[in-house]
């Protein structure tokens, strides 16, 4: 929906600015009454719904292959496929999305939903769990803050962790790793080889990538419907000309300003939001964090349903952040998204569109909580306050790398010195050569 309301003439001279419409007093009962059905729902919404995601086959602990009953299964590297290294039996893990039906009704979400692994954590819930061997009847202790998988040291069952428990271990999806480690490690090598000229000394000596890490990155993977509304000056530049101004001249250009209000409804499928605390501390004095964020996006269409196998031979990291902590974020998302989808609308307001007023409508959303893969290597710079920490990241999927190598920082001077006595010389010959 588009308004534009008549254009205001200015100039010459810089173009005059229109002044905001008043704010919006905070809605009372009866102004909620006259709300848009949507918007007053979700407003009175009850507690979130929970949509179970529970793997109920997994639910005694161990993860048994479909043909043997063997709990020697593994991931195959390569492909979403699990192999049971007892039969050599193959199957493929049901896509989360099929089978819990994440990926419909997106035009439709009200309120706000979870599946099991994106509820609120537990605070009180501790890192050991007890698990009873379904294979001799012991108890085994698994510690979620370092692994998912443990051993029964009776028997040998392999247990998993596949309990949707309250403390951020268990997420509903995961997506397998596609990259194999000496695929990551060449890519790694490669990126950095680009940029050893002016690299660090000592990172160059030390540089070892066969230490590069898999691990599975805790995220949420957002559904949304919302709406948006924005209101502000649009110009269109009618004339432009030059004046002498004291001893120089100046441009100056007349335009008609519009008062611009345009209105989106849109919905939103798959949106990743880092749901760590530690890897969302984007605080580029201490750490690179940040290189995560540009190996996206991963094809979440194709994250299977929970189970621990896939996690064999691997790191992961538990989510420490709920809903209500990455929410904020979203609606920033949202609003970001809603701009772009403005943008084709004021095209022809050729000196741009100013928002001065802008509201977000979130209608509906759907959390899912998923294992992502990254193949991380680390390198820590000396430095005051315990130095920075840099990070080249490889997409466990595509394969997108990127990443921070510390540098000489008298290599990049002296680089920037020569480049600008190149640059003056060029400028004096041709001035030379011009007379």
């Amino acid at each position: 929906m588009a308004h534009d309301s008549p254009p205001r003439p200015t100039g010459p001279g810089s173009p005059q600015d229109m002044p905001p419409a008043p704010g919006q007093p905070p809605l009372s009962a009866e102004d909620l009454g006259r709300l848009p059905e949507p918007v007053r729902d979700e407003l009175l919404a009850p507690d979130p719904a929970v949509i179970d995601t529970a793997s109920k086959e997994l639910r005694d602990g161990v993860n048994r292959c479909p043909k043997c009953g063997s709990t020697e299964v593994r991931h195959r590297t390569g492909s979403d496929r699990l192999v049971c290294l007892y039969c050599r039996h193959e199957w493929a893990a049901t896509r989360v999305e099929e089978a819990f039906g994440l990926g419909e009704g997106i035009a439709e979400l009200r309120g706000t939903q979870m599946a099991s692994g994106a509820r609120d954590i537990d605070a009180d819930a501790e890192a050991l769990r007890s698990y009873k061997c379904a294979g001799c009847g012991a108890e085994v202790v698994i510690n979620t803050a370092t692994a998912m998988t443990a051993r029964c040291h009776w028997c040998r069952h392999v247990l998993g962790v596949n309990e949707q428990i309250d403390n951020g271990a268990v997420p509903d999806a995961v997506l397998p790793f596609h990259i194999t480690k000496d695929d990551a490690v060449a890519r790694i090598r490669q990126f950095v080889n680009k940029r050893r000229l002016f690299a660090l000394k000592a990172f160059k000596d030390e540089f070892t990538p066969e230490n590069v890490v898999g691990v599975y990155l805790p995220y949420m993977v957002v559904d949304a419907r919302g709406s948006a509304d924005a209101a502000g000056a649009g110009e269109i530049q009618t004339r432009r000309y030059t004046r002498k101004v004291g001893k120089s001249n100046q441009t100056f250009y007349d335009a008609d300003v519009w008062r611009v209000q345009r209105h989106v409804d849109f919905t939103v499928d798959d949106l990743t939001l880092e749901s760590s605390a530690e890897r969302g501390n984007l605080d580029t004095r201490r750490n690179t964090h940040n290189v995560i964020n540009t190996i996206l996006p991963f094809d979440t269409k194709n994250a299977v349903k929970w189970n621990a196998s896939y996690l064999v031979g691997y790191t992961s990291e538990k989510r420490d952040r709920d809903v209500a902590h990455l929410m904020p974020r979203l609606q920033d998302q949202m609003l970001s998204i809603a701009r772009a989808q403005m943008e084709p609308s004021v095209a022809r307001y050729n000196r741009g569109v100013r928002w001065e007023q802008e509201r977000l409508n979130l209608q509906g959303t759907r959390w899912v909580a998923m294992y992502l893969p990254v193949w991380l290597y680390a390198y820590q710079e000396p430095g005051k306050g315990g130095g920075l920490l840099h990070y080249i990241a490889v997409n466990g999927r595509t394969g997108e790398t990127m990443g921070s190598v510390p540098v000489q920082q008298w290599k990049l001077l002296l680089a920037a010195l020569s480049i600008g006595t190149v640059v003056e010389a060029l400028a004096l010959w041709f001035i030379a050569n011009a007379g």
